[in-house]
C-alpha cells in the first residue's frame, strides 16, 4: 500500500483571519503530540488535505513534512467541515510513535450471507458498527470484516466478543456488544442509535480553545452546532 505524503506550512494567522486565508486556499490545522512541548499551527493546501483525509481516514499513517522538515508519523483526528459546502475548514492531527500504542474507533463490515436469511427466514440487522481498538501503530487496521455466515438461526446473533482480529490487535469495546443478529421477517425491528463513543486518544483534546473565523459554520440537523475553529 502507497505511503500517504502531506506537506504543511506554519500558520501565524488566527482568529477572524482565519477566512481569509481559507479563501486563498488554505486550511488551518493544529499537530498534537506527546513529543511536542506546544501544538504547533499549520496550514495546509486545502486541495491536497482534501484528497489525504479522504485516503486516510482516522487509521492510516500519515507521513507529514512542515516546511521541507523531517518526516512526522501523523494521524488524522478532528476534521471540521462547512454543514452546508461540506468543505474542510479545519483539522486536527496527532504525531505518534511506532513504539507506543494507541487507541482508536474503526468500523466493522459485515460479510457473507446468513444462511437464514438465505432461507427467507430471517432478516439481518446491524448492531454497533464501530469498535475501540488498542495496537501498535505498525499493526492498525481500516477496518474489521466481520463473517455473518456463522448466524445459521433465528434470534441468533454475533457479538464483538465473536470478532476474529490480530492478537496484536487489543479490542476495547465490551464482548457483550451485538453487532448482527438475524430476526423473523414480520417482526418490527425497533432500532435506538447508541451515542458514539470517542476514542481513547492521549492528546488530542486536551487545553485547546476555539478559534474565530469557522466560515459558514451553522447549527448541524438535531440542533447540534459545528465546532468553531480552534487555535
Amino acid at each position: 500500500m502507497a505511503d500517504i505524503l502531506l506537506s504543511a506550512q506554519p500558520r501565524a494567522v488566527i482568529g477572524k483571519q482565519v477566512n481569509a486565508m481559507r479563501r486563498t486556499g488554505m486550511i488551518p490545522a493544529v499537530l498534537y503530540g506527546k513529543q511536542l512541548e506546544n501544538p504547533l499551527t499549520l496550514q495546509i493546501d486545502e486541495k491536497t488535505l482534501k484528497t489525504v483525509v479522504a485516503q486516510a481516514g482516522r487509521n492510516r499513517l500519515i507521513k507529514l513534512t512542515i516546511d521541507g522538515g523531517a518526516e512526522r508519523l501523523v494521524l488524522t483526528r478532528d476534521v471540521q467541515r462547512n454543514s452546508l459546502t461540506q468543505r474542510i475548514i479545519h483539522v486536527d492531527l496527532q504525531e505518534i510513535s511506532m513504539n507506543e500504542k494507541i487507541t482508536t474507533e474503526v468500523s466493522l463490515v459485515l460479510v457473507g450471507t446468513s444462511p437464514a436469511v438465505t432461507r427467507g427466514e430471517g432478516l439481518l440487522i446491524h448492531g454497533i458498527n464501530t469498535v475501540l481498538i488498542r495496537v501498535l501503530p505498525a499493526d492498525l487496521i481500516p477496518q474489521i470484516e466481520v463473517d455473518v455466515t456463522p448466524i445459521e438461526s433465528l434470534n441468533q446473533s454475533l457479538f464483538v466478543r465473536d470478532l476474529k482480529v490480530s492478537d496484536k490487535i487489543e479490542i476495547r469495546t465490551a464482548g457483550d456488544e451485538m453487532v448482527a443478529k438475524v430476526v423473523p421477517v414480520k417482526e418490527e425491528v425497533i432500532t435506538t442509535e447508541a451515542p458514539a463513543v470517542a476514542a481513547e486518544v492521549e492528546v488530542i483534546g486536551k487545553g485547546k480553545k476555539e478559534e474565530e473565523g469557522a466560515e459558514g459554520a451553522v447549527p448541524a440537523a438535531g440542533g447540534e452546532a459545528k465546532k468553531e475553529e480552534k487555535k
